[in-house]
């Protein structure tokens, strides 16, 4: 076998909202390297980190893509470069709703999708988080 080393890494886009989370935690919202971007699992809270829209699965679902396509539009994307998005919901019974509010933002583009329930997320008001990833086509 013949390795190849690169001299150069190929150069990281970080975007970062400047969240309390992100600090704490070590991450940024989203990574674009090449064309491909990783949006890190986003929750509905607010630039100091307070939950929105609690006890509303539906609204929380439908400000988190907004903040999915805020960072995406950082590093020249957009939620139409979505490929795959993973969604953690706390309530079973919140299932139905989350997924009707994703199926609105992404009912043209259809991404590979997963909704896993789980027991808890950061703060027990937070009912959902997403994660996607996304590929840009365009050059930008």
């Amino acid at each position: 076998m013949i390795y190849v080393r690169h001299a150069r890494a190929m150069a990281r886009e970080r975007v970062d909202t400047g969240t309390p989370f992100e600090k704490v935690a070590g991450f940024s919202r989203a990574i674009r390297v090449g064309r491909t971007v990783h949006v890190a699992g986003t929750t509905a809270t607010d630039q100091e980190g307070r939950v929105l829209a609690k006890g509303n699965a539906a609204e929380q679902t439908r400000i988190v893509i907004q903040r999915i396509e805020r960072a995406l539009k950082e590093v020249g994307g957009s939620l139409e470069d979505i490929v795959r998005t993973r969604m953690y919901v706390v309530n079973e019974n919140d299932c139905y709703r989350v997924m009707k509010s994703h199926g609105v933002a992404f009912k043209e583009i259809l991404p590979a999708s997963t909704l896993v329930v789980v027991r808890s997320l950061v703060d027990p008001e937070m009912l959902v988080e997403i994660e996607a990833i996304a590929v840009i086509s365009r050059n930008s």
